[in-house]
């Protein structure tokens, strides 16, 4: 079957179904899947957290206490002063891919009821969950979608189990919408223009708590951070590479049209990305006089920045969601390589008490920054401004020497004279004597001579005008006899490789052939009925008869 395939010119339905048919009877050599090999208690706690956790209280053996509560008990029990289980137990609460979409909930609510018993594991956890979300963002890789997914909605999780406050969610939000994000038009690499899964991130996100944000400065936190968002969604929506031909996804519409009626159906949307930038425009208008009033030295720094600079579009003027530009707190590698381990090998307890001090000020500037105005405007500070790369008289000096040694060094090449390597061609006196020994080396000897270890080489030298020849005994283990016989060798694969090609090709003509000779055979005629049958004229052969032309007398 899999000749005919290749025979014949057949659907591509036919095809895949001729492809799993033979893969399914021959399936390809795979290695089996290897299975890791973890402690009992390793396995206990997965256990509790991924399979007893998730069972419905419909269960036979359900008893009066839920799933949760239950797993609740069993993880009390264990012993938390082992630093090895309890930096497990933090891994596996952090890495919430592993548990089904719709049952993250549930570990959140384990691990809130956890923090009132073991304080430290709601730190590590949430400090492993936004490490986790912005690895994603600096990867950005597809694969990784599902994960990061998983990562924010327990984000959202966490915080309707009041495990982390709401600075904390506007902080993951305004970084989705301006971290990596050129709204000057340039391209990059960590937010493409093709990449819109920052939108499906956010909308999951306010899905999951942005219910909460209804009153008291979290709803203007919420308004304000939706007139940010426009116009990141417009900016997007807006780009050149959509056209007629390739519009915007139709789903990335109706998944923020859908969060927009949800949060606030009141809410009059932008209709194009000239709306949205004025819409923000007009918000740091508003914002601006009460930031001047807590920060009076705002105004000056944002003057005396902004002076030797050029307006170059409107919406980096007067602008407080800049690309956000910081130094990685952990090395490139290491992070990388704790991301790609997808079995919750990527965080522990050593890794995630360094960084509980180390962010530990970050956090308490941002609960005392809950009831700051400040933060309402969306956490737009000083720290925006970018420095402007000067020109110099040493960089041009170092340019100028650069392109002269650029321009000798092609010069140079193209001077260089390109010796071409040709094989020697062997005289023809000799070469009936010699050549013939010389490959029939590799050939088998015939069983009454004994096997030669060397091979006779022809060494041309040159004296005067007259060429004088050798024989030269070369080992066969030799490289130069090894380098000979495997460039006989390519040379006989190549040949025969060209062969197989060519009559494969005959063959498929000659089939081809024959199946256009079979159907025209099988192919009726076609007769045309309704042709007029009239009487052939037949000519008058001979002298004409004149009394028939001109009549008789």
């Amino acid at each position: 079957m899999m000749r005919k395939k290749a025979m014949l010119s057949i659907d591509s339905r036919y095809t895949t179904m001729i492809e799993n048919a033979f893969y399914y009877c021959n399936p390809p050599d795979v290695a089996p899947t290897v299975r890791v090999e973890r402690p009992p208690m390793h396995e206990y706690i997965r256990k509790l957290l991924f399979q007893d956790l998730t069972k419905s209280n419909s269960d036979k053996n359900a008893d009066k206490y839920s799933s949760s509560a239950r797993v609740l008990r069993q993880m009390r029990k264990l012993n938390w002063d082992d630093p090895e289980i309890a930096a497990y137990i933090t891994k596996c609460l952090t890495a919430v891919w592993n548990v089904k979409y719709y049952n993250i909930r549930c570990v959140a609510n384990l691990l809130a009821g956890l923090v009132a018993y073991q304080e430290n594991i709601g730190s590590q956890v949430v400090d492993g969950v936004l490490e986790d979300i912005r690895l994603g963002m600096e990867i950005n890789h597809p694969k990784y979608n599902q994960r990061r997914v998983s990562m924010v909605r327990y984000l959202g999780e966490l915080y309707n189990y009041r495990m982390v406050e709401s600075a904390v969610i506007f902080r993951v939000l305004y970084s989705f919408i301006t971290f990596g994000v050129s709204y000057d038009g340039s391209y990059s690499e960590l937010d493409p223009p093709e990449h819109l899964f920052r939108i499906r991130l956010v909308c999951i996100l306010l899905d999951t708590c942005g219910q909460y944000f209804n009153s008291g400065s979290s709803k203007r936190k919420l308004d304000c951070f939706l007139v940010f968002f426009q116009r990141y969604y417009w900016y997007k929506r807006s780009h050149e590479m959509y056209t007629e031909e390739f519009p915007f996804p139709v789903t990335v519409k109706f998944m923020v049209a859908d969060l927009m009626a949800t949060l606030r159906p009141k809410l009059k949307l932008c209709e194009s990305s000239e709306d949205s930038i004025k819409g923000v425009e007009d918000l740091i208008k508003e914002l601006k006089p009460k930031l001047v009033e807590i920060c009076p030295n705002l105004l000056t720094e944002e003057d005396d920045a902004q002076a030797p600079q050029t307006p170059t579009s409107p919406i980096s003027k007067e602008d407080n969601l800049c690309p956000i530009e910081e130094v990685d707190e952990l090395d490139d590698d290491h992070s990388e390589a704790s991301f790609q381990d997808g079995d919750t090998d990527g965080f522990s307890g050593s890794q995630s008490q360094p960084l509980e001090d180390d962010l530990r000020p970050s956090m308490s500037q941002s609960d005392d920054a809950d009831n700051d105005p400040i933060c309402e405007a969306g956490d737009g500070d000083a720290p925006n401004v970018k420095a402007q790369q000067m020109q110099c008289a040493e960089d041009e000096d170092f340019m100028t020497a650069f392109d002269r040694m650029l321009s000798d060094s092609i010069l140079h090449r193209n001077q260089e004279t390109v010796k071409p390597q040709v094989d020697i061609v062997i005289p023809m006196n000799i070469k009936g004597s010699t050549v013939k020994k010389t490959a029939s080396v590799f050939e088998l000897k015939e069983p009454e001579q004994q096997p030669k270890c060397t091979i006779n080489f022809v060494l041309m030298t040159r004296r005067g005008n007259k060429q004088q020849f050798k024989n030269l005994a070369v080992p066969v283990t030799s490289e130069l006899a090894q380098n000979l016989k495997d460039r006989e060798e390519a040379e006989r694969m190549e040949k025969q490789h060209v062969k197989l090609l060519t009559l494969n090709i005959n063959e498929r003509q000659e089939e081809e052939d024959y199946q256009e000779m079979l159907a025209s055979q099988q192919r009726p005629s076609v007769m045309n009925l309704n042709r007029d049958r009239r009487q052939k004229y037949h000519h008058p052969k001979g002298a004409p008869d004149v009394d028939l032309i001109f009549g008789s007398k």
